[in-house]
């Protein structure tokens, strides 16, 4: 014998199936001609090629160690063809198409499911309950998935015979190549349908609309998802379904907006009042909830000397932390109005304020170092 098959992947005699296909893993990604381009790598690559097909194949093996020819008198190289499949498993660890060969299952997982639910500001800080329409894919009741018609059975493919793939056999300079192709007429299930569900057509599931209580947790914000899980499509041949994701969508509040779990607000107060210092009786976000319970409004301390654009905070009045424990905080933003209309008796006694404060004639101040009100927001937003 010209040739030492054992000698050549480098390995022992009594090395198993897995040492040998690692070795010629190893050598075919060395000697593969589209990755190397020595001159004797194209005869080095049939040589361990015909290596690897006698080694792996059992039979070959036991008539090459009793000394026998394992080609049966094809010769060297590919001997009566090599599958492309094992290059392609010997190069990326598997078969060519990505999956592995034979019939592949008409039982799939089923898609996720994207579904939008508008909710109220005050829904998304305290949580609420939905239902919901769902139009989705469900199993067909008349054939219970199976896709056949009631008393029939899927048989096997004449063409493929029940293997679910084609051999393909292409001659090069490499010698008999074969690739492996899903069947055309089974679409590589193995099985064909002869009498399919009248119901569903032979896919085994069937659009429905169902209705489904959804549950949405406190603190959850513009954009967060819901998943519920299998609630979405059902699969081919009556496969588990996949998930439904509730994508939430907050409306607009007629006084609150909402920054991550504080809520803010603005108020409009008349000189005299920020002047002077005052007190508010704002709504509760919670009392919008019909079923709420407690105080429908919050006191609101607004201390003397308070200037347009202040922040007054008030703790822990605003939204339920998604996930942790609390609430944020409520931000309220004043905006001190000057009065546009004045009668003679105001205007003489702002007049005498002026007078008091030595204010008949001030000075402005340019480029003051005292924050913008911009400014002052950003800083109490932070």
């Amino acid at each position: 014998m010209a040739q030492d098959y054992y000698e050549l992947l480098g390995v022992s005699r009594d090395a198993g199936p897995d040492d040998i296909k690692k070795a010629y893993r190893r050598l075919a990604r060395q000697l593969h001609p589209d990755v190397n381009d020595a001159p004797d790598a194209s005869d080095r690559f049939k040589e361990v090629t015909t290596a690897y097909e006698v080694l792996s194949d059992p039979q070959k093996r036991s008539v090459y160690d009793r000394g026998g020819n394992p080609l049966g008198g094809a010769g060297h190289g590919f001997g009566q063809g090599f599958s492309f499949d094992d290059i392609m498993d010997a190069f990326f660890g598997q078969a060519t198409g990505g999956r592995g060969r034979g019939p592949r299952s008409r039982t799939q997982r089923g898609q996720d499911a994207l579904l939008r639910l508008t909710i109220d500001l005050a829904e998304a800080a305290f949580g609420v309950t939905h239902e919901l329409k769902v139009d989705t894919a469900v199993v067909c009741s008349t054939c219970q998935g199976s896709g056949a018609h009631a008393g029939s059975q899927p048989v096997t493919c004449g063409t493929c015979h029940g293997n679910g793939d084609v051999q393909h056999v292409q001659r090069s300079l490499l010698g008999d190549i074969r690739t492996s192709r899903p069947c055309p007429a089974c679409q590589g299930y193995g099985t064909i349908i002869p009498d399919p569900c009248p119901e569903c057509g032979g896919d085994g599931r069937v659009r429905s609309r169902r209705s489904i209580s959804v549950t949405i947790p406190a603190g959850v914000d513009q954009g967060t998802r819901i998943q519920l899980s299998g609630e979405g499509e059902v699969g081919p041949g009556g496969g588990p379904p996949g998930d439904l994701y509730v994508e939430i969508d907050v409306n607009r509040h007629a006084v609150y907006a909402r920054k991550g779990d504080q809520l803010l607000c603005q108020v409009t107060l008349p000189m005299t009042a920020a002047a002077l210092g005052t007190h508010l009786d704002l709504p509760t976000l919670e009392s919008d909830l019909p079923d709420h319970e407690g105080p429908d409004t919050v006191d609101v301390e607004v201390p003397p000397a308070t200037q347009s654009g202040d922040v007054i905070t008030v703790r822990g009045q605003g939204v339920p932390r998604l996930r942790g424990a609390g609430r944020g905080d409520l931000r309220v933003q004043v905006v001190v109005e000057t009065p546009h209309h004045l009668d003679d008796e105001q205007r003489e006694l702002l007049h005498q304020l002026a007078e008091l404060r030595d204010e008949q004639r001030p000075e402005a101040r340019l480029g003051s170092s005292h924050k913008s009100v911009f400014g002052r927001i950003r800083d109490a937003l932070r």
